[in-house]
């Protein structure tokens, strides 16, 4: 079985992400698609085993097999955490609706420092260009404030959401290099200390659910096995 047939055959949940599901898109905005993919259990009886991701086949394409995406998902990886919650669903199965009714499982104060630690290498890359060039990639910019906002409410609120809702203005006034560069640098220092602020009382648990999630993925494992098919 190839690549590109699992993903077109055993999608269990793919959706919108970027932009678009941030509520930033304008016209140019391109169409992520996240996936997450069930590889048959007899793929894993054989020498070579089944992709952990794999990219495309379309543009902007981009797909987990399930086991991996639960891994990631668990360390709070910020991309996984969200693709979870997007507004944005384009498929979804039964085991797909299983995994976000699992959603809240991933969901731990880890999030403080993934997030954090995403958030520096990122602003890294900015101070690089400031640099460099005088002045930030602005659409770089955007997102890392949209990121910064979205961590803080996490932590606040114990929610993960997606979109930036009456923020968008704002954020995508940065976008447009409308906000200077010391203004900008002032909001993500703002944010990175309500963050921390959060997090010392913050709704989540200390860790996530990982036998909930260890016990989904066995009994989906255990229902394709079961099904025989590869």
């Amino acid at each position: 079985m190839t690549p590109e047939e699992l993903v077109a055959g055993h999608t269990v949940y793919s959706c919108v992400m970027g932009s678009r599901a941030f509520g930033l898109a304008t016209e140019d905005s391109d169409t992520d698609i996240r996936g997450i993919y069930l590889a048959p259990t007899p793929l894993y009886w054989r020498f070579e085993k089944p992709p952990t991701h794999v990219e495309g086949p379309a543009d902007e394409q981009f797909s987990w097999e399930l086991e991996r995406f639960c891994e990631l998902a668990l360390r709070a990886n910020p991309n996984i955490l969200e693709c979870l919650h997007s507004p944005l669903v384009e498929h979804i199965d039964d085991t797909g609706r299983e995994l976000l009714a699992l959603r809240g499982a991933f969901l731990s104060r880890r999030a403080h420092e993934t997030f954090a630690r995403y958030a520096l290498g990122q602003r890294k890359k900015l101070d690089a260009d400031v640099r460099q060039h005088g002045a930030p990639r602005w659409k770089h910019a955007m997102h890392l404030l949209r990121l910064l906002m979205s961590c803080r409410d996490l932590l606040r609120t114990g929610v993960l959401t997606v979109d930036v809702g009456i923020a968008r203005e704002q954020l995508l006034a940065v976008r447009r290099g409308e906000v200077s560069w010391p203004e900008v640098e002032s909001w993500m220092a703002r944010l990175m200390a309500e963050s921390d602020a959060a997090a010392g009382h913050s709704p989540l648990p200390a860790a996530p659910d990982r036998a909930r999630v260890a016990d989904f993925l066995y009994r989906t494992r255990r229902a394709s096995a079961l099904a025989g098919h590869a």
